[in-house]
Formats: C-alpha cells, structure tokens, sequence
C-alpha cells in the first residue's frame, strides 16, 4: 500500500513562517470586517468552555504543558518575542489600563486608615489590612 508523501519539518515550518508572517493585514481585515459578534458567540460557548476546562483538569493537560514545553521555551519566547512587543503592548493597553485601575484607585482614596504608628508596629499593618480589606470586597462585588 502506497504511504502519503509529507515534506519535511523544516520545510513545513519554513513555509508556514513565510506565509503567516505576511498575513498582518489579512488578519487586520479580518477582524475589521467580521459580521459575527465575538462577545456574543463567546458567552454561547460557556458551558463548553467550562466542560473542556474541567477535562483538561482531570486529565492534567496543564502540568503535561508545561513538561512538554519547560523553562527554555518560555524563556525563549520572552526573549525574543516579549522584550521586543512589550512596549507596545503598554502603550496599546494604556487607556484599557486606566479604565481597569480607576475603580480600585477610587476604593483606596475612601478608606478611613488608623492613625499611624511607630515604624515597624502592627498599627502600621492595620493600615494595611483596612486597605487590603476594601480592596477585596470591590474586587469580589463585581
């Protein structure tokens, strides 16, 4: 019986490197002229979402990751490709950044602090846990 003919890996990962690496404005069209809502098709998804999380669970699929791709390819990838994305990222991601820090920032400036005391006293951490407190229940009240 006759076998498939497969190119060779490098070849594979050389073609698809070339070609999806060129495709930025593909992409960029794409997302521009989609007509499906993400957010709504995203929230129909719950349940398998939830379903494929928990088999993943139960098949340590997580862990088995991690094995699979250890520290020297996180490493890798941060070095060569976070470092140089990184500062764009923040940029991009600065108003997102202000909207998402405005309502915790809010929390801190109305919290009624004890008064402080001498350095290194467990007043000191009251003020601390008061901040820490209020801090929680806004995050948990959303």
């Amino acid at each position: 019986m006759p076998r498939v003919m497969v190119p060779d890996q490098a070849r594979v990962a050389q073609k698809w490197a070339r070609r999806a690496g060129s495709a930025g404005g593909e992409y960029t069209e794409g997302v521009k002229n989609t007509p499906r809502s993400w957010a709504t098709n995203a929230k129909a998804a719950g349940a398998s979402y939830a379903a494929g999380v928990q088999e993943a669970i139960g098949k340590k699929r997580f862990e088995k990751g991690i094995d699979t791709a250890g520290d020297a390819k996180w490493k890798k990838g941060a070095e060569e490709k976070g470092s140089a994305r990184y500062g764009q990222g923040v940029q991009v991601a600065e108003q997102d950044y202000a909207s998402g820090v405005a309502p915790f920032l809010s929390v801190i400036s109305s919290v009624d602090l004890p008064p402080r005391g001498p350095v290194g006293s467990d007043g000191n951490y009251a003020r601390v846990a008061a901040i820490g407190r209020a801090l929680r229940q806004a995050k948990m009240s959303r």
